[in-house]
């Protein structure tokens, strides 16, 4: 059976085996989805790829600490949030930028699909989301496309609940008046 057919559970078993194939097969399979989780956070292409890099060797070196093979992927995602946020506290990153420096124009719809349009739409919220004050994009992030709900946030951003809760509703709030404009 090639190494393409294996289930997550059996490639990380060759994996612990120092078998070079199935990392390869590893992170052929999660490096897409690291790299985005790093970028959202980082906001940096080639720092997120560097982040993405590095998450997965310090993966391959410590896969003893994994309990269970079927949460690498969980496992994996967890160390990739976590070196971005270190990443991003060390270089301690407070651009913003203006809201009227940046143009947002569609001039003609046609040729535009729906699937445009909410491509258009999805890039615009996602554009705006990293132009939020860090705090508010890493806490949205999260929350919105990662999934992690408030108690996974509190314990990764090193918060309380009730600050969790408040950042996210502030981060929405200045979410949604930031696209109010565009």
């Amino acid at each position: 059976m090639s190494l393409t057919q294996l289930n997550t559970e059996q490639l990380i078993a060759k994996c612990r085996e120092q078998d070079q194939n199935a990392q390869l097969e590893t992170y052929n399979r999660y490096y897409k989805a690291m790299y985005n989780t790093a970028l959202r956070i980082i906001k940096d292409t080639t720092e997120a790829e560097d982040i993405m890099q590095e998450s997965f060797l310090i993966a391959f070196t410590k896969l003893s600490m994994l309990d269970d093979n079927a949460l690498f992927g969980a496992w994996l995602k967890r160390i990739v949030i976590n070196l971005s946020l270190t990443t991003s506290q060390k270089k301690d990153i407070h651009k913003e930028v203006a809201l009227e420096t940046i143009e947002y124009a569609l001039t003609d719809s046609d040729g535009v699909t729906d699937e445009d349009l909410i491509s258009i739409k999805a890039d615009t919220i996602l554009n705006t989301l990293m132009q939020l004050r860090d705090s508010y994009s890493t806490a949205l992030s999260l929350h919105l496309i990662e999934g992690y709900d408030y108690e996974e946030i509190c314990q990764i951003m090193n918060i309380s609940y009730s600050n969790c809760r408040t950042l996210i509703s502030r981060a929405k709030e200045s979410l949604r008046k930031k696209l109010q404009f565009v």
